[in-house]
């Protein structure tokens, strides 16, 4: 009901002291009685506050009482005029100061009968709008069920209430509904992202406003979930609960997806795994590819993310699932503790889907590194490359840092586009005696050589790092030298080995 049904009812003979027509179209939710001091605690908008104003003792009462139901957002205050037969004036100024809508109830009216009219009126128009409610979801159930996809449900729903509404992930990206433009889109995700508490209002163009509802518990993380939009501010009880339908609709097609993703997972981790392995040659690695609806022929770039502490691994696909999704289908999986995602088309899509999660991030840092494109025989070195951009951003400060493969200057670049089989087999014509060797005898070569190139073929420092007498790690380089007839002093042939080392 609205504060104009109340303050009309002749025979309750209410007086409205202060409040505009606005005011008589505020929407009271229910009644509530008290003459606390500051009933703020127990108020949660909405409500016709009634009073006697028994707690009033000074001017300074009145402030705090009022004050109290403006931060609330009460509908109204009703107050009785039986205590200090009338209103006093400063109650008066108190709700005028406050925006609060003053009504004055008679000496002749008790509180209950006000509070049996509005309680009467409250509960009838629940029951119609419970109806009306259960009617629209069985229409969205009959819909579910007829086959109706997401984005046709939500344009019923925003049909029915008038406003336009849209799904949309913590990257973005458009699950139903119109496309927004840039700056709206970056707004809304923001909102979502940083609101303390939600449904939040944000900027939407031209003075408007759009309301964000969250998809899913409170308890879930912002930047790996859903949210709908809603043009215009937030809606009043019936369209809220139209809204609200289709925040269910949304977390159920939600976890839909999920499932599906759940069965994908397998085969995301054992084509990542081979690529890992580089095994891009092998006839296992486009079959997984298909399996996960990618064309082997095309290009792909390589994703790396991952969070600053151990166990993050998962969250850290869920932000890669929905940030590869912009793309089309994608494979996402886990290898050693971090997120890695294959994705055909330009990585730039992925880094800006990324880039506005930012404001998400506070407590943690989430370090992502992109490769260049590559052909699937050459994704290993793709691998290695985004690896390598993500050690670059995490020497970066920020609570999320992308590094393309653009920024990769070292030997990391080159060697990623190297097909995978070449560089293995040059890997092998320098090493395979230093891994013969050690195979047999155990005899720590390949550990020492690559302390000792680390080290800037520094003999003493080696032998710290190694925990070793400096002539062992003499010795040691000797027999490599021996072993794969190359001079380490000499810099080119230093270089080769190096570079075998890093193709492995």
């Amino acid at each position: 009901m609205l504060l104009r049904d109340l303050v009309g009812r002749a025979d309750l003979r209410l007086r409205l002291l202060h409040g505009d027509e606005a005011a008589l179209d505020r929407p009271v939710r229910w009644v509530y009685t008290t003459d606390l001091p500051d009933p703020g605690r127990y108020l949660t908008g909405g409500e016709l506050v009634i009073s006697g104003l028994v707690f009033r003792t000074s001017e300074a009462d009145t402030e705090r009482f009022v004050a109290a139901l403006a931060k609330a957002e009460v509908a109204a205050l009703a107050a009785g005029a039986a205590v200090f037969h009338g209103i006093p004036a400063d109650v008066v100024e108190a709700c005028a100061r406050h925006g609060v809508p003053l009504v004055e109830v008679p000496e002749e009216v008790s509180f209950g009968a006000v509070t049996e009219y509005v309680v009467g009126s409250v509960t009838a128009a629940r029951g119609d709008r419970l109806a009306v409610t259960v009617g629209r979801q069985r229409q969205l159930l009959a819909a579910v069920a007829g086959g109706a996809g997401l984005d046709e449900l939500t344009a019923q729903v925003g049909a029915e209430i008038g406003l336009p509404c849209r799904v949309l992930s913590a990257t973005g990206r458009l699950l139903a509904g119109t496309p927004l433009p840039e700056d709206e889109l970056t707004a809304a995700v923001r909102t979502f992202l940083t609101a303390d508490r939600l449904p939040a209002a944000t900027a939407a163009g031209a003075g408007t406003v759009r309301t964000v509802f969250p998809v899913g518990p409170s308890s879930e993380l912002r930047t790996t979930s859903w949210f709908v939009a809603v043009d215009g501010p937030r809606p009043a009880a019936e369209t809220a609960d139209a809204v609200g339908e289709l925040v269910a609709v949304a977390a159920l097609d939600r976890a839909r997806r999920g499932e599906g993703l759940r069965v994908a997972r397998d085969i995301a981790d054992d084509a990542i795994v081979l690529v890992a392995e580089g095994a891009g040659e092998r006839p296992e690695l486009p079959v997984r590819l298909r399996q996960a609806g990618l064309d082997p022929s095309a290009t792909l770039a390589v994703v790396v993310a991952g969070f600053g502490g151990p166990g993050r691994a998962e969250t850290a696909r869920s932000v890669l699932v929905d940030a590869a999704s912009h793309l089309g289908p994608a494979v996402v999986g886990t290898h050693e503790g971090l997120a890695v995602a294959l994705v055909p088309g330009d990585p730039a899509v992925v880094e800006r889907a990324l880039a506005r999660l930012a404001p998400g991030f506070t407590a943690e840092r989430l370090t992502v590194g992109i490769s260049r494109p590559a052909a699937v025989a050459a994704l290993t070195g793709a691998l290695q490359e985004a690896q390598h951009a993500r050690s670059l951003a995490a020497q970066r400060p920020g609570a999320l840092q992308v590094v393309t493969a653009t920024e990769v200057t070292s030997h990391v670049a080159l060697l990623a586009a190297v097909p995978d089989e070449v560089r293995r087999t040059f890997a092998d014509r320098v090493l395979s005696p230093v891994l013969a060797y050690d195979t047999r005898n155990d005899a720590g070569l390949l550990e020492t050589l690559e302390a000792f190139l680390e080290c800037s073929g520094s003999w003493s420092r080696a032998a710290e790092r190694l925990h070793l007498h400096v002539n062992t790690v003499r010795y040691r380089i000797g027999r490599v030298e021996e072993l794969t007839g190359r001079t380490l002093s000499d810099f080119p042939e230093r270089v080769d080995v190096f570079l075998a080392l890093k193709s492995r």
